[in-house]
C-alpha cells in the first residue's frame, strides 16, 4: 500500500506541476513540491530505485519552476540537488533516456542558478550537464529533444561568452 500511495503522490505532484506552469502563481507549484516530497517519505533508493530517481527529478522540477519565478537561489540549490540525486539511481547504463532527460533538467537548474551569480562556476556545469545529456539524445534517437538541449547549450554558451567579456 504505501508504494501505491508513493505513487499516486509522485503522480498529483506532476499534475499540480504542469497546472503550475500554466498560471503565474506559486501556489500550485509549492503543492506539487509538497507532493513529490510526501512521496519521498515513502520511497528509498534501496527499495524502488528507479522511482525513487523519477520522483527525485520530479521534485526537481517543480523546485527549478519555483525558482524560475523567485528571486531567491535557494529553490534553484534545492532542484540542483535533487537532480544529481536522481542521478545516483538513474544513471546512462540503467535508463539512458531518463539519464539524459535529468541531465538536461540538471542543466536548466544549473543556468537558471547561474544566471544570478556573479561567477561562471554554475554555467560551466550547466554546459558539462547539457553535453552529457547529449551523449544519449542524438538527433538520430530522439530529435525534438536532441534539438531543445542543442538550444539550451547554445544558450549557456552565450551567456558564458558574455560573462568572460
Amino acid at each position: 500500500m504505501p508504494l501505491e500511495w508513493a505513487r499516486a503522490h509522485n503522480n498529483l505532484g506532476t499534475a499540480l506541476r504542469k497546472l503550475g506552469e500554466r498560471d503565474n502563481g506559486i501556489a500550485r507549484l509549492e503543492e506539487a513540491v509538497e507532493a513529490h516530497r510526501a512521496a519521498l517519505e515513502e520511497l528509498t533508493s534501496e527499495g524502488q530505485p528507479l522511482l525513487w530517481a523519477a520522483t527525485q527529478s520530479n521534485l526537481g522540477t517543480a523546485l527549478c519552476r519555483l525558482g524560475e519565478r523567485g528571486r531567491s537561489t535557494v529553490r534553484l540549490e534545492g532542484a540542483v540537488s535533487a537532480f544529481q540525486d536522481a542521478l545516483k539511481e538513474q544513471t546512462r547504463e540503467r535508463a539512458p533516456l531518463q539519464w539524459a532527460e535529468t541531465q538536461n533538467n540538471l542543466g536548466d537548474a544549473l543556468r537558471a542558478l547561474g544566471e544570478r551569480e556573479n561567477g561562471t562556476a554554475s554555467l560551466e556545469e550547466a554546459v558539462a550537464a547539457y553535453r552529457d545529456a547529449l551523449q544519449e539524445r542524438t538527433r538520430e534517437r530522439v530529435p525534438l529533444q536532441w534539438a531543445a538541449t542543442q538550444n539550451n547549450l547554445a544558450l549557456t554558451e552565450k551567456l558564458l561568452s558574455e560573462r568572460h567579456k
